[in-house]
């Protein structure tokens, strides 16, 4: 988080606030609960929900919880919930000030108070933004990781619980017993068919409890889970966002959250309970949106996995210092055009080369600066919902991609470098549930080879079909070796003369 002392500049409230910045002059009441308090959740929903009540009206007002950290709870709650977007781009740095929200909570020790805010007839959507890691996906079983610490206690003491599907289950299991109205259940994650996905796993965790068929009949006949698509470069907060709120607003915002002008949200139109006018500004409603949802993950989000690895280990601390290397632009663009594009159907509505055109006008943003130790991090929950079907699809014509097995390496040498080896201070900075894990296998194993089997093998993080694939295997093991011993420059080039 960065800094909040700025004396010389009054603090962004309710009176200090530009009216010409705010999108709102007025909260409305709760009709939005929502769980995964960050920049992303403050950039996207909150900022589409913000115009469409500014513009159309509506209780659209959201209630909003961290699971974990008070840090921007604490900003927002002094700021009379309020905190500045700023759109940075090469040519607009413009702020806003959404004025949406109606609590901000976070920590296990307010998760009775968004129970109680679930459980309201008043509320009428459930939104999440909790990253991939936060649904608790096994690699194993595909389905809810059932010895997870969280499930577990979440099924001992339901009352309290601690993740994100345990929290919607007990707030649908409270407006069961009470009201029984609809509601419905919004994942905003990088998920492939979240709606479908989160469906799922609220099912897999309600079969756990006792006695939970009246709760099961109510979630079948009065909960929706649309699937969604999502879209925005939304960077951590920097010093750098705080002095460019001052010095043009002329207020100190202890939160501010940067993002780069493109935004795009894909939803599907089935809500139980009603939702904001939100296709009136900007978003699109599509009985297709896995379409959508494999363009981003595959094109942005599998790319962006690529230029952060690789990036991280030449020493780029920005994704654009990244993508101006030339021979990461040649991998790019090969990763996109041989490896993932051939994998999936475009969207009707778009050109391969008019959203590829586009993607690297974004990742050229070198005002935004993105991090590629943020891009990289998490990559043991991010790298398998981005690589697998795609691997797989390949396998089966009897070709091995080369890139994403680079990606794969890089990695590695990124959070768990073998013999030695010093990824540098950007790859250091990438954090990773399964850094711990993995650099024990590091730790143990005799040979690259062996490293990389046992993170397919006994990592819990891959689908078992890829660690079935010896060629797959063997490439990243390769690649690996490379990286250790000559650098990515040299492992890069490899794969594009194998490509």
């Amino acid at each position: 988080m960065a800094s909040t002392s700025s004396p010389q500049y009054p603090a962004l409230n309710k009176s200090t606030a530009p009216e010409s910045a705010m999108l709102l002059k007025s909260t409305p009441r709760t009709g939005i609960v929502h769980i995964g308090l960050g920049n992303f959740h403050r950039a996207h929903l909150a900022f589409y929900t913000a115009l469409a009540v500014r513009d159309f009206g509506g209780d659209w007002g959201i209630y909003s919880y961290s699971l974990r950290s008070t840090v921007i709870a604490d900003a927002m709650t002094s700021q009379d919930l309020l905190y500045c977007i700023a759109t940075i781009s090469p040519t607009s740095e413009a702020i806003v000030i959404p004025g949406i929200h109606t609590a901000a909570f976070g920590g296990p020790d307010q998760v009775g108070q968004v129970l109680t805010e679930i459980a309201k007839d008043s509320t009428k959507i459930i939104s999440l933004t909790v990253t991939e890691a936060g649904y608790l996906i096994s690699q194993s079983t595909n389905g809810l990781n059932m010895q997870a610490p969280e499930i577990i206690h979440d099924l001992e003491h339901p009352e309290s619980p601690r993740s994100a599907i345990g929290i919607i289950v007990r707030g649908l299991e409270l407006r069961a017993a009470d009201h029984g109205l609809p509601v419905t259940v919004l994942s905003c994650d990088n998920l492939s068919g979240n709606g479908d996905r989160t469906k799922q796993l609220v099912f897999e965790f309600i079969d756990s409890l006792p006695d939970s068929t009246r709760l099961r009949t109510y979630v079948n006949e009065h909960v929706t889970f649309p699937n969604s698509m999502v879209d925005r470069i939304v960077p951590g907060t920097e010093d750098r966002h705080l002095d460019m709120v001052e010095s043009r607003l002329g207020i100190h915002d202890n939160s501010p959250v940067p993002a780069e002008e493109f935004t795009m949200w894909v939803i599907e139109d089935c809500f139980a309970a009603g939702r904001p006018a939100w296709e009136k500004v900007g978003a699109i409603f599509s009985d297709d949106v896995a379409a959508y949802e494999l363009m981003k993950l595959r094109l942005l989000n599998g790319t962006h996995s690529l230029l952060s690895y690789l990036g991280g280990l030449d020493g780029q601390e920005t994704i654009p210092g990244a993508r101006f290397q030339p021979y990461i632009e040649d991998a790019v663009r090969t990763i996109l055009y041989k490896e993932f594009l051939p994998t999936f159907a475009m969207p009707a509505a778009l050109t391969a080369d008019g959203y590829i055109n586009q993607l690297f006008d974004r990742w050229s943003n070198t005002v935004l600066g993105d991090r590629t130790s943020r891009v990289g991090s998490d990559g043991s929950t991010k790298l398998p919902q981005r690589i697998t079907e795609p691997v797989l699809f390949h396998a089966t014509s009897g070709k091995t991609p080369q890139y994403i097995a680079l990606t794969v390496a890089a990695w590695l040498a990124c959070i768990a470098p073998l013999n030695g080896f010093q990824p540098g201070v950007n790859a250091d900075a990438m954090k990773d549930p399964a850094k711990g894990k993995i650099k024990e296998l590091a730790a143990k194993s005799t040979s690259t080879h062996g490293f990389v089997e046992s993170v397919f093998v006994e990592g819990n993080i891959f689908a078992a079909e890829l660690g079935a694939l010896p060629d797959f295997i063997n490439c990243i093991s390769q690649f690996l070796d490379q990286i250790l011993t000559q650098g990515i420059k040299a492992a890069a080039l490899t794969a594009q003369t194998r490509s």
